[in-house]
């Protein structure tokens, strides 16, 4: 097993913040964790599961061991005329697997292009995006247990799946370690193209019959047009959930601001988009030194080069405080603050 020691880990996070940890390893295979696990060295040290690296503000040095997940593979576990099972590595890309299922014609995530990160990544938050979250194609997960050092199966109903949640953000955090995904895709797709802009470009693209590839094209453009790429300027995408209110904090909204968008989640309850109360309270744009808030997307924080995750952290609270104070309404991060 091989180990890093004092260990920049600038290229492992898509902020791009030159944070160093103590210890860093590579795993590679399901095995490489019992090694770690039972290294008495490592054993009662301070640990921490990394991924893409693409939801994550590192604010201060690691004073531990960074375990880098990179198991590969995609494979297909069993077919029938309907659906594919598909068996796919916790260290693969989120988006190469979602261009393989267009390239093979299995349909299910498409709408889910170029969303950074890994598939392991992937049903911790139940990624999400443009009216799909990937709970509507999941199967089940392989994890390591911490304590016992086993794999355990889990299946959809043992997630808790909910707005960019799982059991794993919540009763099951840090006791296992997702080792392989599971997800069922379709050979015949149901295409969605209800959400936000979709479809207009769909129309701007002169696409007159659908297809995989078409739509997880228009959501490449989309998200190309509004989102920084972090090779370019650092940052971690979405960093605040759009939040839930009622209908009556949300009629109140719109007796203030008749223009607020909302999206109805069920009879009680709307989605309000963060970006819009971000921007409405003067934050898109910002910028303050290295550090400040994208010019296109007010959801997105951003590094232009040598910024501090600490000065981010601060930003973040700020911009809470004041959607607090104009709206009524608490933002909550989506990415992960270490």
């Amino acid at each position: 097993m091989l180990i890093d020691r004092n260990i920049s880990l600038k290229p492992y996070n898509t902020f791009g913040l030159d944070v160093a940890a103590d210890y860093l390893t590579h795993i590679r295979h399901p095995e490489d964790l019992k090694e770690v696990f039972t290294n008495k060295k490592f054993q009662l040290m301070k640990k921490l599961i990394l991924g893409g690296g693409s939801n994550i503000l590192l604010t201060r040095h690691f004073g531990g061991l960074v375990i880098k997940m990179e198991i590969a593979g995609i494979e297909v576990i069993e077919e029938n005329d309907e659906t594919v099972l598909v068996k796919v590595g916790a260290g693969e890309n989120w988006h190469q697997l979602v261009l393989w299922a267009v390239e093979n014609g299995l349909g299910g995530i498409e709408n889910l292009s170029l969303i950074p990160g890994t598939v392991g990544a992937a049903p911790m938050q139940n990624i999400g995006a443009y009216g799909v979250e990937q709970e509507s194609v999941f199967h089940s997960l392989e994890a390591y247990e911490v304590e016992s050092g086993k794999s355990t199966r889990f299946y959809k109903e043992d997630c808790s799946f909910g707005y960019r949640y799982s059991a794993f953000k919540g009763p099951l955090k840090e006791k296992y370690i997702i080792t392989h995904v599971y997800y069922r895709l379709t050979k015949h797709p149901i295409y969605n193209v209800s959400y936000g802009n979709l479809k207009a470009t769909l129309d701007e693209m002169g696409v007159e019959e659908l297809s995989l590839s078409d739509i997880s094209q228009a959501v490449i453009n989309i998200r190309q047009s509004k989102l920084p790429d972090p090779s370019e300027i650092g940052n971690a995408g979405s960093f605040f959930k759009n939040p839930v209110v009622s209908k009556e904090h949300y009629q109140s909204l719109v007796a203030a601001y008749d223009e607020v968008p909302g999206y109805e989640i069920n009879e009680a309850e709307i989605k309000v988009p963060a970006a819009w109360l971000i921007e409405k309270a003067s934050w898109k744009g910002y910028k303050r030194g290295e550090i400040g808030v994208h010019s296109k997307q007010p959801l997105v924080l951003v590094n232009f080069g040598k910024g501090q995750g600490q000065a981010i952290k601060m930003l973040s609270e700020e911009i809470q405080k004041s959607v607090a104070d104009k709206f009524g309404i608490e933002l909550e991060t989506e990415v992960n603050i270490i």
